[in-house]
């Protein structure tokens, strides 16, 4: 069995959020493979432009969802570039799922607290769409998502449609300069925006996922609301390139992220080398 084999995929559906950014939905060309495939919530997978390579992005999709998987890209580079002509009809490669999931076992019975910026909704969904599929299973559920600006924001027709569930408080920011005349959300960076939502953090989880400067500056928040380190969680899916820990791309001190992540929470972060 070779390992490094994509599975062909058709594409089923191509949608544009922003200037540079799209999703993407797909099948399986066997369908017995797609009605075989499962994941969890978090893992990742390694899409495939023939002839211009393969890069790494999470499965957005939830895992209950049995008829397609999608993913979501930034225009970045040779590869994206050549997905981003992808049309319906079309088809690429697939490798996956890899690295492990976000912990929805233990997060049941407590409340959820979802944080993102720009490109990282996507993710982020995935466990969003999960935790409302299984809403019993949950508390009280908050979401903060900002952008650069209102132009930058993906997936906004959902953050419409996730607020109207019960016991869900949808949070949307831009940077400042970022607004519209329209815009009727809130105006700042997240990390300040989710401070001076005041969030009740009792019995809470909170993943985090953006840009490494939000990041660094939203987990005191998180901590100084009361959360413990074991239970704020991100992922370090851009660490990621062969998906099999051949290629140690992903090598920090004892950890390969590929095989032992994506998905950590702070207290085991800190236990990676510094310059990770």
């Amino acid at each position: 069995m070779n390992i490094y084999k994509p599975d062909l995929m058709d594409v089923l559906e191509v949608n544009q959020h922003t200037a540079d950014i799209k999703s993407v939905k797909i099948a399986f060309k066997d369908k017995s493979k797609q009605q075989d495939f499962a994941f969890r919530v978090g893992q990742f997978g390694i899409f495939s432009a023939f002839g211009y390579g393969e890069s790494t992005f999470n499965i957005c999709s939830s895992s209950t969802w049995k008829d397609y998987a999608e993913f979501c890209f930034r225009r970045t580079g040779k590869v994206t570039e050549a997905l981003w002509r992808i049309e319906p009809g079309d088809t690429i490669g697939f490798r996956g799922p890899y690295g492990n999931h976000y912990p929805t076992d233990e997060w049941e019975g407590k409340n959820l607290i979802f944080i993102g910026g720009g490109i990282a909704m996507p993710p982020i969904r995935c466990a969003i769409w999960y935790a409302l599929e299984n809403r019993e299973k949950y508390g009280r559920i908050t979401i903060v998502y900002g952008a650069r600006t209102v132009g930058d924001l993906v997936y906004r027709d959902e953050l419409d449609k996730w607020a109207g569930y019960k016991d869900v408080k949808v949070i949307r920011c831009v940077d400042p300069g970022g607004e519209t005349p329209d815009w009727d959300g809130e105006v700042g960076f997240v990390p300040a925006v989710l401070e001076k939502a005041s969030v009740p953090a009792d019995n809470s989880v909170a993943l985090v996922i953006g840009p490494p400067i939000m990041i660094k500056f939203s987990l005191p928040v998180l901590s100084k609301m009361g959360l413990a380190d074991k239970d704020i969680y991100t992922s370090l899916e851009n660490r990621m390139k062969c998906g099999v820990g051949k290629c140690g791309r992903c090598n920090a001190g004892p950890v390969y992220v590929c095989k032992e992540g994506p998905v950590f929470n702070l207290e085991q972060l800190k236990r990676l080398p510094e310059d990770y």
